[in-house]
């Protein structure tokens, strides 16, 4: 649950904090007041867009805070995201998020004290809460996103079998179009395929190796530079081991003496003896060099012969990086793409064959799971419509029946083959109207949550909050309403932005957004109330008179109403 939702220049809001308790959390107010800044806090707090517009000017930013406390296979899942992200919950176990927006539109995420995309909270939002208002409802009386409801409500074995036939359409399509697309321009591939064959025979003829064009360079130079290369390495080898012929100094020899001549002494100063140790390294090093050098010119080859075929190698690789690439690795990397690229342009009378069969299984696939997939939302159909239909007659339309009608649409796509339209019967002998035909506004309000009743009962986050679905409804569809939200709330933390007192009576935590008008600027800032305190509330949500005598008696019954429906 949300414990706790600090919100800080934010619309009319300086800075106030909303402590929040499990089950159901009214929060009521004057119109304009700004419980509409709490709800908007909310949705920044989890991923929302950022408005800099709503920004208070003075602090010039609006930081939106928040303290989680889950339980259960959210916390798992929840936690899990967040250790990956690189942040942790609390010693307590609690997770502090915040989102600050500043007046230039810039917008920071935190998540366990640690900096996160904004994304992060969204992806925290989507398991915890769920956000239900007008702008839903208008949402929800589109068919897509009516077919995506009932998806849903239809369960996790139903969303298996949607990714099925998603993952096949995809495939079958991606096959019928590759067919098209080779029958279509069979002309063009053709003449494409001969140059990458002309391309491709030229290459294999001269089979380049990786490399090879370094090799033959650096081989090149030693042969063209072979004599004076030799002269060096002569050179070198005399002035390290001599030549044997006189008895001139060498390294290996002034080495030697002067070890033993250091060895002499080492007895009467050991540091000595370490010197001479540190020599003898070196003779085996120069030792090393001496052996090297006789191998290298060994080695040296000044064979002209050996040079002309060189040369005319070299020349065979240049045609080629003049033609495909500017190296020989890169004449290779062509030539494996060549290859790739001539299976995609095949239009033998085989490969079409082929691919034609291929498109004809994958088609009965997916006419099979989409047959599938329109008995699995039927059968969920009528299950969605009974509970419907059994909340709207809590609501105060007894009479009145939802009902889902899954119709043929006009061509398969990825989500089957069905549009699905949520009906209204508003009374027994009335026509079935699409929803935003067949009901009035508080009908509307009354359905829309009567739908939601139906789907929290089907799992969702633990945290559901209702901003204003109550409008257009008064009287005993109001207490109705209230009720069925309490009843929520025996399994969800409930938040209710309301203007019915007959909702806000059912509340186990009472809020108030009230408006400071004191001061240069005015400002809002939220309250708990209690007791007396919130059957003044009450009476001013009533009848706009918070101290008359009667409105508060009045309140008193709504709210000793209400305890005992939580009783019961």
């Amino acid at each position: 649950m949300l414990e706790e939702l600090r919100i800080t220049g934010l619309g009319v809001i300086d800075d106030t904090t909303l402590p929040l308790a499990g089950g159901m959390n009214v929060i009521t107010g004057e119109t304009g007041a700004g419980k509409t800044m709490v709800v908007t806090g909310l949705g920044l707090l989890f991923g929302g867009r950022a408005d800099a517009g709503r920004v208070r000017a003075d602090p010039g930013r609006a930081l939106v805070e928040g303290r989680l406390r889950l339980k259960g296979q959210v916390a798992t899942t929840v936690h899990t995201r967040v250790s990956d992200a690189g942040a942790e919950p609390d010693d307590d176990g609690s997770l502090l998020l915040s989102r600050t927006v500043t007046a230039e539109g810039r917008s920071r995420a935190h998540v366990g004290g640690r900096s996160m995309p904004v994304a992060t909270l969204s992806e925290i939002g989507e398991q915890v809460v769920a956000v239900h208002g007008q702008s839903d409802q208008l949402r929800l009386l589109r068919p897509a996103e009516q077919r995506a409801a009932l998806d849903r409500f239809a369960g996790a074995d139903h969303e298996k079998l949607l990714g099925q036939m998603r993952e096949t359409y995809t495939r079958w399509r991606a096959v019928a179009d590759d067919l098209a697309d080779r029958r279509r321009n069979a002309r063009e591939r053709n003449q494409e395929a001969d140059l990458l064959r002309l391309g491709l025979d030229e290459i294999t003829r001269v089979d380049p190796q990786p490399g090879e064009d370094d090799d033959l360079k650096a081989e090149a130079q030693r042969l063209e530079h072979a004599e004076g290369l030799r002269v060096a390495a002569i050179a070198a080898y005399q002035a390290v081991a001599g030549d044997g012929a006189d008895e001139a100094p060498h390294a290996t020899g002034l080495l030697g003496a002067a070890k033993r001549s250091l060895e002499g002494q080492s007895g009467v100063d050991a540091k000595l003896g370490d010197l001479a140790a540190r020599l003898d390294e070196a003779a085996t090093l120069i030792g090393d060099v001496t052996a090297e050098l006789s191998g290298y010119l060994d080695s040296l080859d000044a064979d002209p012969d050996r040079l002309q075929t060189i040369y005319e190698r070299r020349g065979e690789l240049r045609a080629l990086t003049r033609k495909y690439a500017d190296d020989v690795d890169g004449v290779i990397a062509w030539a494996d793409r060549a290859r790739g690229r001539l299976g995609e342009l095949d239009t033998s009378d085989d490969l079409l064959d082929e691919l034609d069969r291929e498109r004809q299984r994958l088609e009965d696939e997916v006419t099979a799971l989409a047959g599938k997939v329109t008995a699995a939302r039927k059968e969920a159909a009528g299950r969605f419509s009974e509970q419907v239909s059994v909340e709207l007659a809590g609501l105060a339309m007894p009479h009145s029946r939802v009902e889902v009608a899954v119709l043929q649409a006009s061509a398969v796509t990825a989500e089957g083959a069905d549009d699905v339209e949520l009906r209204l019967l508003a009374h027994p002998g009335a026509p079935a109207l699409p929803l935003q035909k067949g009901a009035s506004g508080g009908e509307l309000s009354r359905v829309m949550l009567a739908i939601e009743v139906v789907f929290a009962g089907a799992g969702g986050p633990p945290t559901l909050v209702f901003d204003e679905v109550d409008a257009g409804v008064g009287g005993r569809a109001a207490v109705e309403i209230g009720r069925r939200l309490a009843r929520l709330a025996r399994t969800h933390q409930v938040l209710v932005v309301t203007h019915l007192p007959q909702v806000a009576a059912f509340a186990d935590r009472h809020l108030v957004v009230a408006k400071d008008t004191g001061g240069a600027v005015t400002t809002s800032g939220v309250r708990v109330v209690e007791d007396t305190e919130r059957a003044r509330e009450l009476a001013r949500m009533l009848a706009g008179l918070p101290d008359s005598d009667l409105g508060i008696a009045h309140a008193e019954e709504l709210l000793a109403v209400a305890a005992r429906e939580r009783r019961g």
